[in-house]
């Protein structure tokens, strides 16, 4: 990649965007500067300070087939090759060329984003009286020229012709680099001095204003452009490959010239999302994981074909999505669209129903790849019980938070096959890597945390069943009982005896039970809430303990309120739910004292008056 960086006049520029010469890329975003913002930048130019740089890709590039587009507010005709790209500066000289060429009317919107179209003008006496004064001068109208008040029904400035636009000393910016007509305009204005004066101090200085620019040469590749995009990007809006994408296959002659219309991305990607609306697990399912499937399948294919001795390697990096061909999108995202709909059944099954307690979103791109390599073998018993092994390794290992690309990669390369259980099929990595030890218990304390949810689901899937209305917490009921993670040990009585943060707050001290039955724990002791949720469910104690065993919850140490042998039981208990998910030990790595010599003392002396009670 190589650039420069010549200095080109405004006047060029303006030329430039409203002949033609200088597009826009495709994948840029629409013009959205709002009035005051527009007015600042002209102030800018008037007063001759800089306005910053722009960047500018030459066309031509073999590399880059980007569609182009006229600035907004232009018409060009279509036939109208561009030679330069305007990478970074659109809202600017978009905001100048509309400003400061033909009838001057901005389409842009006040503070609140009300649309507006408007046209700018600089008070003649004021700006004479220096460049302070200059912010004060410049100021709009609405398009038609017409101040309006009292609700539009008086008229408190009318400059929609040239002649009241002279009588009131407002110069209309559009006619800054009119030539003949600026002059014209001139001319005809009642104070021939004030006139002279204002073309000599204001008008002849800006028709020199220069802005410098960056100019990359027709070399530089697409993962360059969103590279140094991002970088210099003056807006702050990152650049992502989808958007770079939708230029490039927009600009596709093969299929233009097979369909006799460009091919649409984002279309294609809002049928797409059309397809998920019915699966809510996938509504954080982004543009750019749905690329990276398709790159991870693209590159697995090339790999494949490959029959020189350096095989392309399998990617999910940005670089490898950016030379994704069209063709090998299309072919893909029929398969992908229905792989994830199957994994989101795949996750139902693991009782995940939404993107609240998704672990990791991100590894629906792995998944999805890996069902369309393995077909209808993904659902056969014995691979399904390893592709499951595989996602809670991934989960309660913590695996997915970062650096995820390349594990993406190795686990669409491993997974199929280890699944299937093909002879010297390796073990994948992330089966391998996976480690959860019994403290990590207590430091899992909100569902920010992967495990904290995996864990969670685990637990809907142990059979946890509603405590007041014995209702499975499944897919039908998830959403009706408004079902949630609450405090076993209410955090009231927990404050009370003195329980810690670390402990009253760990998800050994949570559960998933629906609003009313939380509502009907509040916040006293569970010895107390559980007779009330007999006596209001007509239940026995027996089924009631029977209920809590789903959640893992030992019932005879609620029942006497033993809070810390209550602690040191479930954690054992839902050590023994992470070994049964991830296939392999989970080390234990807190003494068996672990529990305060105090509490344990108080647990002993309740359960032995609870016992002389029942004697």
């Amino acid at each position: 990649m190589g650039f420069q960086t010549p200095l080109y006049e405004l006047s060029d520029y303006l030329k430039w965007t409203t002949g033609g010469r200088i597009q826009l890329p495709d994948f840029q975003r629409g013009y959205k500067w709002e009035e005051e913002r527009i007015r600042s930048l002209l102030v800018t130019v008037l007063r001759g300070h800089p306005l910053g740089v722009v960047m500018l890709l030459k066309a031509g590039n073999d590399q880059i087939r980007f569609k182009p587009r006229a600035v907004e507010g232009v018409s060009v005709d279509p036939d109208v090759k561009p030679e330069l790209l305007l990478l970074d500066g659109q809202q600017r000289l978009t905001s100048l060329t509309q400003a400061l060429t033909g009838d001057g009317t901005v389409a842009t919107m006040d503070s609140r984003g009300k649309l507006l179209e408007r046209r700018f003008y600089v008070d003649i006496a004021l700006a004479l009286q220096g460049e302070d004064r200059i912010d004060e001068a410049v100021f709009s109208t609405p398009a038609d020229g017409i101040v309006r008040a009292n609700f539009g029904r008086d008229v408190v400035l009318d400059l929609s012709d040239a002649e009241k636009e002279r009588q009131a000393g407002f110069f209309p910016l559009n006619l800054l680099f009119a030539g003949a007509n600026t002059v014209t305009w001139l001319f005809a204005y009642s104070d021939h001095d004030q006139a002279s004066q204002f073309h000599a101090q204001v008008v002849q200085p800006v028709t020199t204003y220069n802005i410098p620019a960056i100019e990359l040469d027709n070399s530089t590749t697409k993962s360059a452009v969103a590279t140094v995009f991002e970088k210099v990007n003056t807006g702050g809006l990152s650049l992502n490959v989808f958007e770079l994408l939708t230029a490039t296959f927009a600009g596709d002659p093969a299929y233009f010239a097979e369909h006799g219309t460009d091919f649409r991305l984002n279309d294609n990607w809002e049928e797409t999302r059309a397809k998920f609306v019915a699966y809510p697990v996938l509504s954080s399912l982004e543009n750019t994981d749905f690329l990276q499937a398709v790159t991870m399948l693209a590159t697995w294919k090339r790999n494949r074909d490959h029959a020189g001795p350096r095989p392309p390697a399998v990617s999910a990096k940005r670089e490898d999505v950016l030379k994704l061909s069209l063709d090998e999108y299309l072919e893909w995202v029929a398969p992908l669209r229905e792989a994830f709909v199957w994994a989101s059944d795949f996750l139902a099954d693991r009782y995940i129903f939404d993107t609240k307690f998704l672990p990791y979103p991100k590894q629906l791109v792995p998944l999805a790849a890996i069902r369309v390599l393995m077909g209808h073998d993904a659902d056969l018993l014995g691979p399904r019980e390893k592709l499951v092994r595989w996602f809670w390794c991934g989960i309660l290992g913590e695996l997915y938070g970062s650096a995820i690309e390349n594990r993406f990669v190795r686990d669409l390369e491993l997974v199929p096959s280890w699944a299937r259980g093909e002879v010297d099929a390796d073990t994948p990595r992330t089966v391998q890597d996976a480690t959860f030890v019994e403290s990590r218990l207590h430091s899992l304390r909100t569902r920010n945390a992967a495990a904290y949810k995996g864990i969670y689901a685990l637990l809907l899937a142990n059979g946890a069943r509603d405590w007041m209305e014995d209702k499975a917490l499944d897919r039908v009921q998830y959403v009706s009982l408004a079902v949630d993670i609450h405090h076993i040990f209410p955090q009231a009585w927990c404050r009370q005896h003195d329980v810690d943060d670390e402990h009253r707050e760990s998800i050994v001290n949570k559960t998933a039970i629906s609003a009313t039955t939380n509502r009907t724990i509040g916040g006293v002791a569970p010895s107390a809430y559980l007779a009330y949720i007999e006596k209001r469910a007509q239940i026995e104690p027996e089924r009631l303990d029977a209920l809590l065993a789903g959640h893992l919850v030992p019932a005879d140490l609620l029942r006497v309120d033993a809070f810390d042998a209550y602690f040191a039981r479930r954690r054992e208990l839902l050590c023994e739910l992470v070994e049964k998910a991830m296939g392999k030990a989970v080390p234990r790595d807190l003494d068996e004292g672990e529990a305060g010599e105090t509490s344990a003392e108080f647990d002993e002396a309740m359960v032995a008056e609870t016992a002389e009670e029942e004697d």
